[in-house]
C-alpha cells in the first residue's frame, strides 16, 4: 500500500504520550519522519526506541519561545510538511475560585503554546503543507467548571482560522481537531469519579468514548493530499457529543466529596 506521507517531515508537540503518541506513531506508519517534542523525557526515549531514526526527539516546553525555536531547529533540512500542535492539559475550577496562576498556566499551554508553534514553524513549512491544531470539544461546547480550558481551546481554534488565512497564500492548510473524551493517562481522573464516564458515553450518539487512534486517523487524513481543499475548519471527533450536552462535572465531583453517589 502506498504510504501517504512518504518523504515528508512532520513536527508534533506533546508527542510522548496519549493522543500525541498515537499521532506520532500514525505519521511514522504513513511514511513521515517526525520531529517529536515533549517535556516528558522518558516518553521521548520510548518513542526513539520504538521508531529509531524515523523520529527526532527534543525536550520542548511549548510555553517557552526559546524551547519551541529549538524544537523547530532540530528538524532535518528541507523544511516541514506537517505540523501538529497537540500539547495541552485541562483544569477544573469555577470562575470565582480559579487561581490566577492556574488561569495563566492553562492559557500559556493551550493557547500561547499553539501561537508559538505556529509562529516558529510557519516560516519553515513547505508550500502546500498542512497544519493541524488539537483543540477540544470544549472549544465549542461550554462546560461548567472548565472556563479557562474552554476559553483557551476556543482561542486556539480561532487562532487556527486566522493562520489558515495568513498561510493560505502558500497553499498551506490549517485545520483544528476537537476531540471529545479520549481515554488517556491525562484523562484518567474521569474514570475515578463514579458515573462521569458513563455520562460522557450517554451524551454521544454512538455510545462510546474515543481512543487516541480515533484522533490520529483524522490527523493522517488532514496531513495528506487527500485533504488538499480543506482549510480553516474545525472537525469534531466526539461521537456526536456536540449534539447533546456536556456532563455535569461539578455535580459529579460534589457527589464524590459528600459520598452521595446515587
Amino acid at each position: 500500500m502506498e504510504l501517504r506521507l512518504a518523504g515528508r517531515t512532520a513536527l508534533v508537540t506533546g508527542a510522548a504520550a496519549g493522543i500525541g503518541r498515537a499521532i506520532t506513531d500514525r505519521l511514522v506508519a504513513e511514511g513521515a519522519i517526525v520531529v517529536a517534542g515533549d517535556i516528558d523525557e522518558t516518553g521521548l526515549a520510548a518513542l526513539a526506541a520504538t521508531h529509531g531514526d524515523r523520529v527526532v526527539t527534543a525536550v520542548c516546553d511549548v510555553t517557552s519561545e526559546a524551547s519551541v525555536a529549538d524544537l523547530v531547529a532540530a528538524a532535518p533540512s528541507g523544511g516541514l510538511d506537517v505540523v501538529v500542535a497537540n500539547a495541552g492539559r485541562g483544569s477544573f475550577g469555577s470562575i470565582v475560585d480559579q487561581p490566577l496562576e492556574e488561569w495563566k498556566a492553562i492559557i500559556d499551554l493551550c493557547l500561547t503554546g499553539v501561537f508559538l508553534t505556529l509562529k516558529h514553524t510557519g516560516p519553515v513549512i513547505n508550500n502546500g503543507g498542512s497544519v493541524i491544531t488539537i483543540a477540544s470539544l470544549n472549544a465549542i461546547q461550554p462546560a461548567e467548571g472548565m472556563a479557562v480550558y474552554c476559553a483557551a481551546k476556543a482561542g486556539a481554534a480561532m487562532l487556527s482560522r486566522v493562520a489558515a488565512m495568513e498561510f493560505g497564500h502558500r497553499g498551506i492548510r490549517v485545520n483544528t481537531i476537537a476531540p471529545g473524551l479520549v481515554e488517556t493517562n491525562a484523562t484518567s481522573a474521569f474514570w475515578m469519579v463514579p458515573g462521569v464516564v458513563e455520562e460522557f458515553v450517554e451524551n454521544t450518539t454512538v455510545g462510546r468514548f474515543a481512543r487516541p487512534d480515533d484522533v490520529a486517523n483524522l490527523v493522517a487524513f488532514l496531513a495528506s493530499d487527500e485533504s488538499s481543499f480543506i482549510s480553516g475548519s474545525l472537525h469534531t471527533v466526539d461521537g456526536g457529543a456536540s449534539t447533546k450536552r456536556y456532563p455535569d462535572l461539578p455535580g459529579a465531583f460534589s457527589r464524590l466529596e459528600t459520598g452521595t453517589l446515587e
